[in-house]
């Protein structure tokens, strides 16, 4: 083998082994050949449950319409829940499995998890992520001038050391652990 074609060999490898279809190929045979047998099982079916049912062609239509319906869309939905996880190659057992499926999908897909509920946290998996918390305020009433408790006298001093010294000269309001007030509505 020459070096062109060597080159030509492992450039078509890649691609194929880059191709979204290839890597979804044990999948796509699996379901393809389950949606076969189904079909086929659904013509039988259809068939008998017609003639039980309503005895004419009318309702063995009918009764064959809805399933092969049925199974086709259960074909799709488990195509979409199933196809990335399936990476085993195709077998009998495989598509008895597959075929299974495609009869009995409302049960499977009812029987998933939801993925878009989050999971609640429990007691087990360690303290509950903490939310910011209001400034406290305090519920200690005012006290008169001249009669304040020890070591008031250093934090109001502190406080009026600040007010003085800020840089548009007026006093600044001090902090008292309210909320602003609302701003005028127009």
């Amino acid at each position: 083998m020459d070096v062109q074609s060597h080159r030509y060999a492992l450039q078509r490898r890649r691609a194929v082994q880059n191709d979204p279809l290839w890597k979804l190929r044990h999948a796509l045979a699996g379901v393809g050949l389950a949606l076969l047998v189904s079909v086929l099982i659904a013509a039988l079916l259809g068939s008998a449950l017609g003639d039980l049912l309503g005895g004419t062609y009318g309702w063995r239509a009918g009764m064959y319409s809805g399933l092969v319906l049925y199974v086709v869309i259960g074909a799709g939905v488990l195509f979409v829940k199933v196809a990335q996880h399936e990476t085993r190659p195709v077998s009998a057992q495989r598509v008895g499995l597959w075929v299974a499926s495609l009869w009995v999908w409302p049960l499977l897909l009812g029987l998933s998890k939801p993925k878009s509920a989050p999971a609640a946290p429990s007691a087990s998996a360690g303290p509950a992520p903490r939310t910011p918390e209001a400034p406290a305020v305090s519920t200690t009433p005012p006290m008169p001038p001249g009669s304040e408790a020890p070591g008031a006298a250093t934090s109001e001093a502190a406080t009026a050391s600040t007010a003085s010294a800020s840089p548009s000269g007026n006093d600044a309001p001090k902090a008292t652990g309210a909320p602003p007030p609302p701003p005028p509505s127009l």
